[in-house]
C-alpha cells in the first residue's frame, strides 16, 4: 500500500512539473508571439536610425486649404443642427458653471486703460487693448473668478458632451443618415467615462511640456540663464522635454475618436491611434498646428471687434452697461472652436482609416 501511494504521489508531481514547465513555455510562447505582431505594427525602434526609404507610408490629404474648407463646408452644410448645438452648450456652461463676470471683466478693462495712460502715455490703441483683452481672456479661462471643484466637474462634462456629440452626428451625417441633435445628445454620451480616461492619458502625457514650463519658469526668476553652460543645458532639457510629450500626444489624439466605437475601450484605442499615426506623425502635426492657427484666427477675426465694439458702444449708451456681450460672445466662440476641432479631428482620422496602408 505505502509503495503504491508513493508512486501515486511521484506520478501527481511528474504530472504538476510538467504542467507548471509547460506554462512557462507557453506564457514565454505568448509573449515571443505578441513581440513580434507588435514589431510589426510598430516597425521603428527607438534610438535607431530608421532610413528614409524605409519609413515611408502613404497618407492621401488634399491641401491644407482645401481640407479646411472641407470642415467649414460640412458644418455649414449642416448648420442647422451645429447652430442648435452651440446654443445648447452655452446655456448649459452658463447654467452649470457660469458665464465669465462682466464686473471683472470690466474692472480689467479699467486697469489696462490705467495702465495705457500711466505706463505707455496712452499710446496702446483700441486694437491693442482688445488683444490684451482677449489674451488675458483666453489665458486666465475667462477673467472669471476661481471656479469650484463642482464647477470644473460641470465644465469638463459640458466640453465632453460636446465633443462626443460632435463626433457622433459626423459619423452618422457622413453615412447618409438624417439625424437631429436630439438624437446626438441622446445617443453620444454613452462613452463620456472611457473618453474621460482617454482624456486623463493625455493630460498625463503632458507632465513633460508641464515639468519644462516649471524649469524655465524657475531658471528665468533667477540669474541661472547668466551662465552659458547652464543656459545651453537647460534649454537642451526643455526641447527635449517638449519633443517627447509632443510624440505621446500625438500617438493619442485620434484616441479621443476611436473611443467612441462602440465597445471600445481606452488602451485599445490608444493602442489603434499608435498604430494610425506610425510613419505619419510629422505630417499630422502639421495639420494639427494648421487647425490651432485656424482657431486663434476665429477667435482674433470675430473677438477683437466685438471687444473694440462693445467698449465703443458702451461709452455713450448708458443702458448698455450692464450687458454681458463679450462673455456671451466668448461662450460662443469657444463651443465653435471645440465643434471645430472635433469636426477637423473626426475628418482627418477618416482620411487615415481610409489610407488603410500598413506600417512601412
Amino acid at each position: 500500500m505505502a509503495g503504491g501511494k508513493s508512486k501515486k504521489r511521484a506520478k501527481k508531481n511528474v504530472v504538476e512539473n510538467t504542467t507548471f514547465k509547460s506554462g512557462i513555455e507557453d506564457g514565454f510562447s505568448l509573449a515571443k508571439s505578441k513581440a513580434h505582431v507588435y514589431k510589426l505594427r510598430r516597425p521603428h525602434r527607438s534610438f535607431r536610425r530608421t532610413r528614409r526609404r524605409d519609413y515611408t507610408r502613404s497618407f492621401k490629404m488634399p491641401g491644407y486649404f482645401a481640407f479646411t474648407n472641407q470642415v467649414w463646408g460640412h458644418l455649414l452644410k449642416y448648420k442647422k443642427t451645429f447652430l442648435l448645438l452651440t446654443l445648447f452648450t452655452i446655456v448649459a456652461f452658463a447654467v452649470l458653471v457660469g458665464a465669465m463676470s462682466q464686473d471683472t471683466y470690466e474692472s480689467f478693462g479699467d486697469a489696462l486703460n490705467q495702465t495705457s495712460e500711466n505706463v505707455v502715455n496712452g499710446q496702446l490703441n483700441e486694437i491693442g487693448k482688445a488683444g490684451m483683452l482677449l489674451l488675458a481672456t483666453a489665458v486666465t479661462g475667462g477673467l472669471n473668478q476661481a471656479p469650484s471643484e463642482i464647477q470644473q466637474v460641470f465644465s469638463v462634462i459640458v466640453f465632453l458632451v460636446l465633443w462626443l456629440t460632435t463626433v457622433w452626428l459626423i459619423r452618422y451625417q457622413l453615412s447618409g443618415k438624417k439625424v437631429k441633435l436630439r438624437d446626438g445628445l441622446y445617443n453620444a454620451c454613452s462613452p463620456i467615462i472611457s473618453t474621460f480616461l482617454v482624456a486623463l492619458v493625455i493630460i498625463l502625457q503632458a507632465l513633460p511640456v508641464i515639468i519644462a514650463v516649471v524649469i524655465l519658469g524657475a531658471a528665468m526668476s533667477t540669474d541661472f540663464f547668466t551662465t552659458p553652460l547652464y543656459a545651453v543645458v537647460t534649454s537642451a532639457a526643455i526641447i527635449a522635454l517638449g519633443i517627447f510629450s509632443l510624440y505621446l500626444f500625438m500617438g493619442s489624439i485620434f484616441a479621443m475618436v476611436i473611443i467612441t466605437i462602440q465597445g471600445m475601450y481606452p488602451l485599445k484605442a490608444i493602442k489603434i491611434s499608435g498604430d494610425l499615426v506610425v510613419s505619419r506623425r510629422l505630417r499630422l502635426l502639421k495639420r494639427l498646428i494648421w487647425m490651432a492657427l485656424n482657431i486663434c484666427a476665429l477667435w482674433i477675426i470675430f473677438m477683437i471687434p466685438i471687444i473694440i465694439l462693445d467698449g465703443w458702444l458702451k461709452s455713450f449708451i448708458d443702458w448698455l452697461t450692464g450687458w454681458p456681450v463679450v462673455p456671451i460672445a466668448l461662450l460662443v466662440v469657444t463651443s465653435v472652436s471645440v465643434i471645430y476641432a472635433a469636426s477637423y479631428i473626426y475628418l482627418l482620422y477618416r482620411r487615415l482609416i481610409v489610407d488603410d496602408a500598413d506600417p512601412a
